[in-house]
């Protein structure tokens, strides 16, 4: 019987298979990084590793909110004398002011020191320092166009040093040929008589009246500064404009 030595086969080196397995492994780890890419970026767009970044846009907020001021609406020489209130500006609150006891009143004859100028009659009470000066003129001065048809009170509001104070309330009441006058404006919208002058239209004619007018100070917050002053009207065409300057004294 023959005998036979068992030799095993020696396997040949497959180069093929080898390069085949390394790109195979290349394949399943690049797609294993792509995943790992975009679950990156899906996760965070802001990512250093994404080349096209989301463009971020402003958030426009509204950061002033408006407020509500009031304006007034000086009145026309030839309007009903009635006020009209609208929101302006906000202003500087005046200066605290020191109540007056009333100068000039009903009830009280004060004493007058009268310089007559031709029409103009100065009266300023004695011996109380006055709050308002009053003074009698003819108004064609500044209003040249109404001739004699026209009866007002007119003015301006200084501080202790002549300084004009604007933005004061100005009230006129009481009665003028048995019909009530209630009338309001502001100091400063009448610039005709100065940087705080105002201006209160009372009718379309001279009239005569004896303390049945009243005039006061306030400030913007509705506080009286004067007591009510009260004051004359004459049915005469070089008086038919009663000129009332306010002072403060303190």
């Amino acid at each position: 019987m023959d005998s036979f030595e068992f030799k095993p086969e020696q396997k040949k080196f497959d180069l093929k298979s080898l390069v085949w397995n390394f790109l195979t492994l290349g394949v399943l780890l690049g797609i294993c990084g792509l995943a790992y890419y975009f679950l990156t970026i899906f996760n965070n767009p802001g990512s250093p590793l994404n080349l096209f970044p989301p463009v971020l846009v402003p958030t426009l907020y509204q950061t002033d909110t408006p407020t509500s001021t009031r304006e007034m609406i000086l009145l026309e020489d030839t309007w009903t004398p009635t006020a009209t209130v609208k929101a302006v500006p906000s202003r500087t609150k005046a200066p605290t002011w020191t109540l007056l006891p009333v100068l000039i009143t009903p009830s009280i004859t004060p004493t007058f020191t009268i310089q007559p100028t031709q029409g103009t009659r100065t009266i300023t009470p004695n011996p109380l320092t006055p709050s308002a000066e009053i003074t009698y003129m003819v108004s064609i001065d500044f209003h040249p166009g109404n001739n004699c048809d026209w009866l007002g009170v007119a003015g301006k509001v200084l501080g202790t040093d002549g300084t004009p104070l604007q933005f004061l309330e100005i009230l006129l009441g009481g009665n003028l040929d048995g019909k009530p006058v209630s009338l309001f404006t502001i100091s400063g919208y009448a610039p005709a008589y100065g940087q705080s002058g105002f201006e209160l239209v009372l009718s379309d004619h001279p009239s005569a009246s004896t303390k049945t007018l009243w005039i006061q100070l306030l400030d913007n917050t509705a506080k009286p500064l004067t007591n009510r002053i009260y004051f004359d009207t004459y049915d005469g065409c070089t008086q038919n404009l009663v000129m009332i300057n306010f002072t403060k004294i303190r």
